[in-house]
């Protein structure tokens, strides 16, 4: 028997700096853990915890009233010399040029998307991860990077390359990695020019640079279903 979902008409994308909003951030660690755990994975550094101390780790979540319960999220922890990025603890053992490359992009400012999860109750709709990537990859200029590297699964891979990544062909093999274990692998990327997002398409390039130029932007979206449901974007710093 399927479990019934939710009704939902709107969708809130709250940025915030991980510091500021315990409450939030425990959320986010609730759902994130969830989705893990139905994929049998454990052993993957994005979903440590101790980021909710770091200064600099932002957070983007996702529910569907103002201060509900976490559907969906992601963060971006900007390089800052100190704390060493999940995809420099996920991969570096198996290829130490990560750390350089980041090493090399940090004084201009470079961080990492990582833990970018949906749950049942987004996917269901089929609302994928796209609108919430692109979020993060608009707010990645808002708080002054200029790159910003990821590590995608195979299910986000697509949409990664849509949003304006690259991949990372110098590392790696051809930038793939087995990672979180044996019989999975993952990509790494990286977007090389944040301000000017040459590789995204459209239209998700518009909706990022508008995102930037209004930080409280609305948008209407089909469901599968054909429902309308409103996306309400808060990425106020």
């Amino acid at each position: 028997m399927e479990e019934h979902k939710p009704h939902i008409d709107n969708l809130y994308f709250k940025a915030f700096r991980a510091v500021d909003n315990r409450e939030a951030c425990m959320k986010f660690i609730e759902g994130h853990t969830h989705v893990l755990e139905i994929f049998g994975i454990t052993q993957i550094t994005s979903a440590k915890i101790d980021w909710v101390l770091n200064p600099d780790v932002f957070v983007i979540l996702v529910t569907a009233e103002e201060g509900g319960r976490a559907l969906a999220g992601g963060r971006i922890h900007q390089a800052n010399h100190k704390n060493p990025l999940p995809i420099e603890d996920a991969v570096g053992y198996m290829d130490e040029r990560i750390y350089q490359m980041v090493e090399e992009r940090t004084d201009a400012g470079t961080g990492e998307l990582c833990g970018l999860w949906n749950s049942w109750d987004i996917a269901g709709l089929g609302i994928g991860s796209m609108h919430l990537s692109t979020a993060c990859v608009a707010y990645a200029d808002l708080i002054n990077l200029s790159t910003l590297f990821g590590l995608c699964a195979p299910a986000t891979y697509r949409n990664s390359i849509r949003g304006g990544f690259r991949v990372i062909n110098e590392i790696g093999i051809n930038g793939k990695f087995y990672y979180p274990k044996e019989d999975l692998t993952a990509t790494s990327i990286l977007v090389d020019d944040i301000k000017g997002l040459p590789l995204t398409h459209e239209p998700e390039r518009s909706i990022a640079m508008n995102m930037r130029a209004n930080s409280i932007t609305q948008q209407q979206i089909q469901s599968k279903t054909g429902e309308s449901i409103t996306l309400h974007f808060d990425l106020t710093i």
